[in-house]
């Protein structure tokens, strides 16, 4: 095993679904930016379907999503990097560690808590 195909440490053996223990920057910023991206696609849609002299377009989701979604600014960064988990200790979990993460929107957690 020497040579140009040496086998790595990482390579040799282990764990196969190795996780970062907390998120890099990098991902927060991309995280904060695809969250930015969705705030705008929802004013978009809203101003869109939105009728002159009317608050409401008539759609419930897109109501929802404008007036009751909390958006990107309005969150704690505790809110933006972890999410609900009943299994962890402190009931909170990295929000990388949960699989599709970069999919999905974790902005509104279980009632009352």
């Amino acid at each position: 095993m020497f040579g140009a195909f040496k086998s790595t440490l990482s390579l040799s053996g282990g764990y196969l679904w190795k996780v970062a223990p907390r998120m890099s920057g990098p991902q927060k910023y991309r995280l904060r930016r695809r969250m930015k991206t969705v705030d705008e696609n929802i004013e978009v849609l809203y101003k869109s379907l939105k009728l002159d002299n009317v608050e409401s377009t008539g759609y419930d989701k897109i109501d929802y999503l404008k007036f009751q979604f909390p958006k990107e600014h309005e969150m704690t960064p505790k809110d933006k990097y972890t999410t609900f988990d009943k299994k962890a200790k402190d009931y909170r979990k990295s929000i990388h560690r949960v699989p599709k993460w970069t999919k999905l929107s974790f902005r509104e957690n279980p009632k009352y808590f």
